[in-house]
């Protein structure tokens, strides 16, 4: 089922759009458009992705807590606040490092 976007017009508590909910990952969008999204995700303590490339650039910041991102085999901590890019094509994965929070934006269009 998708989820709605979040109010438009309406200020938000970003870190507060989602919650944690136990032994899960939790994806909600905040605005989805054909040529890109913007996500934000809570994984509980243990939870993770697995490996996967996407065609596109993906921006990921960290808003609460900490989490290891993996991109083409070197590992990077990231911490609330920091972010990163992670290149199209490039083999990815998301790595249990406790419970976080991310947004993750991609953007479709205009892609060399």
């Amino acid at each position: 089922m998708e989820t709605p976007e979040i109010e438009k017009s309406k200020v938000h508590i970003t870190v507060e759009i989602i919650e944690y909910v136990p032994n899960s990952v939790v994806i909600k969008t905040i605005l989805k458009k054909s040529t890109g999204n913007i996500s934000v995700m809570s994984f509980d303590a243990g939870e993770g992705l697995t490996e996967k490339t996407t065609p596109f650039d993906t921006y990921a910041q960290i808003i609460e807590g900490t989490a290891k991102i993996v991109i083409d085999g070197e590992s990077h901590e990231l911490m609330t606040g920091q972010s990163i890019i992670i290149p199209a094509h490039a083999p990815n994965c998301i790595k249990p490092n406790g419970r976080f929070k991310m947004i993750l934006t991609v953007i479709k269009s205009g892609y060399d």
